[in-house]
């Protein structure tokens, strides 16, 4: 019985301050912790927009008015490893107000601050490729709007996720 391949859909956002972005820090269910930008999983009945709207509230505490996007898509392929599908859909935020509160009802995000550009290298420095190339990439200017980043995904979350960039 083969098993069934989990598809996941997540929004993900990047809010810049100057020569700053602003990062989250999460923890994963085993136990280890990793930055990103602010997102989350697309529930169903949301449109991607919705969601980022909603996760950024949630895990920062500031209310974005306006996005542009998308800027470009990640799609992790796990279907020969873990078993699942990742298609992330980054977008900027145009505008916002409030202050940063971090109070995130799914206990996931515990910290959120403002990351200086020369900064985020380190900081993503030994995260899955998925997570900091596309970022990075991106903010260098190396990326074009609409870019696709593909990766596949082999091994487990026990014994280690490999990681490798797709062969186009």
């Amino acid at each position: 019985m083969s098993q069934q391949l989990h598809r996941w859909a997540v929004a993900g956002g990047i809010l810049r301050r100057e020569s700053a972005v602003l990062m989250v820090n999460n923890l994963r269910r085993n136990g280890t912790t990793d930055w990103s930008t602010p997102g989350g999983v697309v529930d169903p009945g949301e449109t991607v927009l919705g969601a980022l709207t909603r996760e950024v509230a949630e895990e920062t505490g500031l209310h974005v008015s306006s996005w542009t996007g998308p800027l470009y898509t990640v799609e992790a392929d796990g279907s020969d490893g873990p078993g699942w599908f990742l298609r992330v859909e980054v977008h900027e935020a145009e505008a916002w107000t409030g202050e940063l509160d971090v109070d995130d009802p799914d206990g996931i995000v515990f910290d959120a601050r403002w990351v200086p550009n020369g900064e985020l290298k380190d900081l993503l420095d030994g995260q899955y490729a998925w997570m900091a190339e596309p970022l990075l990439t991106y903010l260098r200017g190396d990326a074009g709007r609409g870019h696709v980043f593909r990766y596949t995904v082999t091994g487990d979350h026990r014994t280690g996720l490999v990681v490798t960039p797709a062969v186009p």
